[in-house]
């Protein structure tokens, strides 16, 4: 999970989650790659599970778009779950900065987490020319143009939206959500307000995904599923709550806006803040105040300084 370019030598630094699996933490964002319970449990369980491989007919070649490849775990981990549903693959890679993938692959303890065949697989989408570099938000209209509307699957895994909103954006989301299929589904590990609304505004329902472990049953979310169809209540997939529909309708679910596709994190990041200072919705405050004083959690990775990115 990485799109940014330009890391200063030595800003990345290799994790070993817990699950063992590999990862890395960047220090020019201050933000690490992965939730450090685990970069491939966290693939599986935000990008496989919720992407419903069940559904599809064995046989099937399914057309899959990743924006922000990162170090490569949710290909593979998405080829191998492919591969044992008895589908075939038409993959296209959005990713800026190839450090995370070259430092993930000359780590023996990444290559141990496949089998070499799936691997070298994967390796050969990597360098295939279905691998397009450079900043997403420029290179998407780059992709074949029969995709809008025929993708299954597209994976958003970039840095959360408060350290890099570039690729949150409303008119980002919007262009990926025009890429999918009737029955497609945007899946991204974030469960952020903003995210949230302007997938909807776009025109797509919302599912969230189960919380793992002991917070299974609870209000929070494990991350966000997005279709042009309705969504199933599941094992895996739930109807977003109250609280997190209120949420949505409070400013904290006020968009992140780049029209032009250009402007920095600081640009876009003022522009909103701006945005929910002449907001007339609820405020962040009033809502969890309502909701017994919680916050809602972008997601369980790890941040500078120990904590977790929380929305506002």
């Amino acid at each position: 999970m990485t799109w940014r370019g330009c890391v200063p030598e030595g800003g990345l630094q290799p994790r070993r989650t817990a699950d063992g699996s590999f990862s890395l933490f960047s220090a020019a964002i201050g933000e690490g790659f992965h939730s450090a319970d685990g970069a491939l449990a966290e693939a599986r369980a935000k990008f496989v599970a919720p992407a419903g491989l069940g559904r599809f007919a064995a046989g099937r070649t399914l057309q899959v778009v990743e924006v922000a490849v990162g170090t490569g775990t949710n290909t593979v981990a998405l080829l191998e779950a492919m591969r044992q549903h008895g589908l075939e693959l038409r993959w296209w890679g959005l990713e800026r900065d190839p450090e995370p993938l070259r430092l993930a692959l000359a780590d023996g303890g990444f290559r141990r987490q496949w089998p070499p065949a799936l691997l070298s697989e994967a390796e050969a989408l990597w360098a295939s020319e279905q691998m397009v570099w450079g900043d997403a938000r420029t290179r998407l209209p780059d992709l074949p143009t029969a995709l809008t509307g025929a993708c299954d699957l597209v994976l958003l895994d970039a840095f959360s939206p408060r350290r890099s909103p570039e690729l949150w954006t409303q008119d980002f989301l919007g262009a990926l959500a025009r890429l999918l299929a009737p029955h497609g589904r945007l899946l991204t590990y974030c469960s952020a307000a903003a995210l949230r609304r302007s997938l909807a505004d776009s025109g797509l329902q919302l599912a969230a995904i189960r919380a793992a472990g002991p917070h299974e049953e609870s209000a929070w979310s494990g991350g966000t599923v997005a279709s042009p169809s309705p969504l199933p209540n599941d094992r895996v997939l739930r109807s977003l709550s109250p609280m997190e529909l209120e949420h949505m309708a409070s400013r904290a679910g006020e968009p992140y806006s780049d029209p032009h596709g250009r402007a920095s994190a600081a640009e876009i990041l003022a522009a909103r803040a701006r945005a929910q200072a002449l907001s007339t919705a609820e405020s962040g405050s009033t809502w969890q105040r309502r909701w017994g004083g919680r916050r809602h959690h972008h997601r369980p990775r790890q941040q500078e300084g120990g904590g977790p990115e929380q929305d506002r």
